[in-house]
């Protein structure tokens, strides 16, 4: 029998994460399943053979990513190109929407069947998407409750798998376990910073969070901070930013190692994305902010169509976190949320409370789960 081919495309290090896991469960049923496409080193070490490196796909905001416009382009011509001479069973696109939507209703309507993986935030913003998406995918794989519910109003076949993260997390508090691997010293209290994976990201961040250090610094003097970067080139860019704002101030930054960062603090000061999930996860109090450039900022405000945007408060559609944007991104602004975040204890106890629920809705077996739907949708035997 042909071995199944699984077309696969992720242009982020979250996308690259579930790609991973998808891969592995696929490939305990069919191990001779084969997988193309673009994919990081997580997926790589799986057995995906990726066209070119992820990192030329992951850009970020609305007027950031004309810069990359050709090269954009070209690697989309190439991948459908690639994928219509391979001819897969199915094209699995994760996460980058504006990305693999174009590839998907190309190749779907060309005969090829596709799933798309994560949902784009079209229940957000610029819902008339969903028409296009309806075209494009023959189903959609969500993370979320929320998501499912609003793909069944507009008649997209969908499944909630739930989220990996909640499968991987366990609900026991980790803080001992990561401050001993991280040789942090018990009786002080410490704060995760996390201005996010993406260069721009952290240019728009990490100045405004070193700054919140400082106050959080004057405000409560014992208190440290744990930076982790995604990679060398991060860890390079934070240590620059450190050293030009702050000659004193106690930050160690970390490579990789987010989550165990975040396990170890009392509370955590993050860029906007799956990191929050993570922290609620792990129980720990958070405030969540993201800059967005000028002009996507322009954009993005006047095509918001929920009030909030931070992953704990859209999964409880309340604010249980506090949540900034913009202007709002200042030490004035996040130092006293922060330190009332560290010294309110009843708060604490409640929120930990709230995390646990949604928790538990999310631990669902999810790549188990996103692997049954791929294997029905080829009509693999035993699927």
């Amino acid at each position: 029998m042909t071995a199944m081919r699984i077309g696969i495309i992720a242009g982020e290090a979250s996308g690259d994460i579930l790609g991973a896991d998808l891969i592995r469960a696929i490939k305990h049923r069919y191990p001779d399943a084969q997988f193309e496409g673009v994919g990081g080193s997580l997926m790589i070490e799986q057995g995906c053979r990726s066209l070119c490196e992820m990192d030329r796909l992951s850009v970020m905001g609305f007027v950031e990513p004309l810069k990359r416009l050709p090269e954009l382009l070209r690697l989309r011509r190439l991948l459908k190109l690639h994928f219509m001479s391979w001819q897969p069973d199915i094209v699995i696109g994760i996460d980058s929407p504006d990305f693999n939507l174009n590839i998907e209703r190309f190749l779907r309507e060309r005969g090829i069947k596709t799933l798309h993986y994560v949902s784009p935030s079209v229940w957000a913003w610029r819902q008339g998407r969903i028409k296009n998406i309806a075209k494009s995918v023959d189903h959609m794989l969500t993370l979320f409750p929320f998501e499912e519910h609003f793909y069944q109003e507009h008649g997209v076949p969908v499944t909630c798998v739930g989220h990996p993260l909640a499968d991987q997390i366990s609900l026991d508090d980790q803080r001992a376990e990561a401050r001993a691997e991280l040789d942090v010293e018990d009786g002080h209290p410490v704060l995760a910073i996390l201005p996010g994976s993406r260069g721009g990201e952290v240019a728009q961040l990490i100045a405004p969070f070193i700054e919140t250090a400082q106050w959080l610094r004057r405000a409560q003097p014992n208190i440290e901070f744990l930076i982790p970067a995604a990679n060398i080139e991060r860890k390079q860019q934070i240590l620059q930013a450190v050293a030009a704002l702050s000659k004193d101030l106690p930050v160690r930054v970390v490579l990789g190692q987010s989550r165990t960062v975040m396990a170890a603090a009392d509370v955590v000061l993050m860029a906007s994305g799956t990191t929050s999930l993570e922290a609620l996860l792990l129980q720990r109090p958070m405030v969540v902010a993201y800059r967005f450039g000028k002009w996507s900022y322009k954009i993005f405000s006047r095509l918001i169509k929920t009030p909030f945007f931070s992953l704990p408060n859209l999964l409880a559609q309340r604010a249980l976190v506090p949540e900034l944007l913009q202007d709002e991104v200042c030490a004035e602004v996040i130092g006293p949320l922060l330190l009332e975040q560290l010294n309110n204890a009843n708060h604490r106890e409640t929120l930990i409370e709230e995390f646990q629920i949604i928790h538990r809705q999310l631990a669902r077996g999810a790549s188990e789960r996103a692997a049954d739907v791929v294997l029905q949708c080829v009509g693999a035997p035993n699927a």
